[in-house]
C-alpha cells in the first residue's frame, strides 16, 4: 500500500488525525531510553500520515521535570509506574494511559568474549556465576533482572560483582569493560558497538519490559497529541514496534 493510501485508510479507521498541512501540529514526545527506538519509529510514521511534525526527546531529571511543567511537550512514555505517579501529580492527564509496547530482556558480552549458554534456567544461572562481573540499570529492566536473580538464589552470590549503571545504556559500560555480560532490554542490546548479543533469559526469567504513552497536561496540542497515542496502537503501528525488536502492548 502506498503511503498515501495507507494514510487514507488510517483517516477512514481514525487510526490518524488527517488535517491540511496548513493545520499542522508541532508535536514533543518525551520519551525513557528503553521506548526510544520504538517512538522515534512511530512519530516518523506518524508525521508522515498526518502531516503533523514530530520531536521525539530523550529526558530525564530536572530537564523532565521542567519540559513537564513548562513544556513543551505533549506526549510522554514511560513504564506504567512512571506514567501514573505522573497522574497523580497532575502533570498527565488521567485516562490518557495508554499501553503500547512490550520490551524483552535481553543478555550481551563485551565484545569478543565466548558467548555463554543461557538456553536454559541451569545454563543461564551458571553464565552468571561465571562472569568476571555482570552489569545492569535501576530501570525496569535492571529491577526485572534483579528479580530473576533473586528468583535463581544468586543475590548474594552476585552481589560483589554487580555494577549498576545510572547514566547511559548498559551496552556503553560492557563495551568498556566495566563488566562482562550486561542485562537490558533487548531492543537497546542488538547491534550496539563492542558488544556482542547473546539472546534472551529462558523462561519466566524474560520479564518484558511495558511501555505506556499519555498525554503531558501542558500540551498545546491536545488534540493531535490523542490522535499520535491513538495510532500507537493502532494496527499500522505493530510492524513499525517489531522493526525495533518489541511487540505491541497486548490489548
Amino acid at each position: 500500500m502506498s503511503g498515501r493510501r495507507a494514510f487514507l485508510a488510517s483517516c477512514v479507521l481514525g487510526a490518524v488525525m488527517c488535517v491540511p498541512q496548513a493545520q499542522a501540529a508541532e508535536l514533543v514526545v518525551l520519551t525513557n531510553q528503553g521506548a526510544t527506538p520504538g517512538v522515534t519509529e512511530l512519530g516518523n510514521a506518524f508525521a508522515r500520515m498526518s502531516g503533523h511534525k514530530v520531536t521525539v526527546i530523550q529526558e530525564a531529571g530536572k530537564a523532565l521535570d521542567a519540559r513537564l511543567a513548562n513544556g513543551p511537550a505533549d506526549v510522554i512514555t514511560g513504564n506504567p509506574e512512571q506514567i501514573e505517579a505522573l497522574v497523580k501529580k497532575g502533570q498527565v492527564v488521567g485516562g490518557t494511559q495508554t499501553p503500547f509496547a512490550l520490551a524483552s530482556l535481553g543478555v550481551s558480552v563485551r565484545a569478543g568474549l565466548p558467548k555463554p549458554d543461557i538456553r536454559t534456567v541451569e545454563a543461564y544461572k551458571a553464565a552468571l556465576v561465571a562472569a568476571r562481573k555482570i552489569g545492569y540499570s535501576r530501570g525496569c529492566s535492571g529491577t526485572h533482572a534483579a528479580e530473576g536473580i533473586a528468583k535463581l538464589g544468586l543475590t548474594e552470590v552476585l552481589k560483589e560483582k554487580t555494577v549498576f549503571t545510572d547514566a547511559g545504556p548498559v551496552v556503553e559500560f560492557l563495551a568498556k569493560g566495566v563488566f562482562d555480560l550486561g542485562i537490558q532490554q533487548t531492543n537497546i542490546m542488538v547491534g550496539a558497538p563492542g558488544t556482542d548479543y547473546v539472546g534472551t533469559p529462558p523462561g519466566f526469567l524474560n520479564d518484558p519490559c511495558p511501555s505506556s504513552a499519555a498525554l503531558v497536561r501542558v500540551s498545546k496540542e491536545p488534540e493531535a497529541a490523542r490522535a499520535m497515542i491513538k495510532f500507537m496502537i493502532s494496527p499500522e503501528a505493530a510492524p513499525l514496534l517489531r522493526k525495533t525488536l518489541v511487540e505491541p502492548a497486548k490489548p
